[in-house]
């Protein structure tokens, strides 16, 4: 499959897993409202998946391990997706971002729509968009400290088997079903800008995306331009979505840069872009659409095969914490 196909294979991708998180989000609302019903309503099995949503459980979990607590029970699904997504990370750059995140897709949404009706997108200029970028490696800074590094080990595994911690899940879910007048003017306002700026919220706010883009830093992968078949048109830094200068460099190594193929998939000139793995060795779209894939479903799988997947909480303990 050539590499112009790509896009709309990853759009299908996007979809996919967007509906299947709506699909999660569903199951684990009709989940909580069993138990918040006093049983009234009908038991839906806890899907498992949500725990994605729970980085920072991911990485208390993988604190605990380093620290020798063993994997966190209480939801040990967290760690093994946070674990997996990271792996992607390095491995096959920030795909994750721009192929399976519900909220890189809805902002991507955004700012395509915006194109669409402004026939442009406004960019930051150059020093105040690094000082806003800054801010998502602060916010990194500040839950790898707090997380990782201030808590002893004994607070860490009291923690771990808190209350609190244990409904971690549902305190988000709560956070959305209750929205405050602060908090839904937030998310408006973010999903507003996307529609003026490309993903404002994963440029210069997620600290999950910062924490890949890092990993993505040591991928053996990375965009690869020949000087030789590149005629200089521009057209991989305009369809780039994190403003990268693609057309300047030789190889892309940027912790921005999303591993979505566009600049790739829109160059005029044949064989000028290319993923590459050594100088050499180009990898086609399709492969590495494939090896993401199967990156996300092994590592859900390995988690289930090991028994690190469905979380210790029993049915009565859901019983007392949600009061049914």
């Amino acid at each position: 499959m050539p590499d112009r196909y790509i896009q709309p294979l990853r759009a299908a991708v996007q979809l996919l897993f967007f509906t299947m998180t709506v699909r999660l989000g569903i199951d684990f609302f009709n989940f909580v409202r069993h138990f918040r019903s006093a049983g009234a309503s009908p038991y839906v099995a806890r899907p498992e998946g949500i725990e994605a949503f729970l980085p920072v459980s991911g990485l208390v979990g993988m604190t605990a391990w380093i620290r020798g607590l063993g994997i966190n029970p209480v939801h040990p699904a967290a760690m093994v997706l946070f674990l997996t997504i990271i792996a992607i990370s390095f491995l096959l750059r920030r795909s994750f971002c721009s192929f399976i995140c519900p909220i890189g897709t809805i902002s991507e949404i955004g700012w395509k729509t915006g194109y669409r009706i402004f026939h442009r997108n406004i960019r930051i200029p150059r020093w105040p968009d690094i000082s806003l970028r800054s801010l998502k490696y602060l916010l990194l800074l500040f839950f790898l400290y707090t997380v990782s590094f201030s808590i002893s080990t004994d607070d860490l595994a009291q923690f771990i088997f808190s209350d609190y911690h244990k409904v971690a899940d549902i305190h988000l879910l709560d956070f959305f079903i209750n929205l405050s007048f602060f908090s839904g003017g937030i998310l408006l306002l973010l999903f507003s800008l996307s529609i003026f700026i490309k993903n404002p919220f994963c440029r210069y706010l997620c600290p999950y995306g910062a924490l890949l883009g890092v990993a993505a830093i040591f991928s053996p992968l990375r965009i690869t331009r020949n000087r030789q078949r590149c005629v200089s048109c521009g057209v991989c830094d305009a369809v780039c979505p994190s403003h990268i200068d693609v057309m300047n460099k030789s190889v892309v190594i940027s912790p921005e840069c999303l591993g979505c193929f566009r600049c790739v998939s829109h160059c005029r000139a044949k064989g000028a872009l290319s993923m590459n793995f050594t100088a050499d060795f180009a990898i086609p779209g399709i492969l590495f659409v494939l090896l993401m894939l199967l990156l996300f479903w092994g590592g859900k799988e390995l988690g289930i095969m090991t028994g690190h997947w469905k979380s210790c909480i029993d049915y009565q303990e859901y019983s007392r914490l949600l009061g049914g």
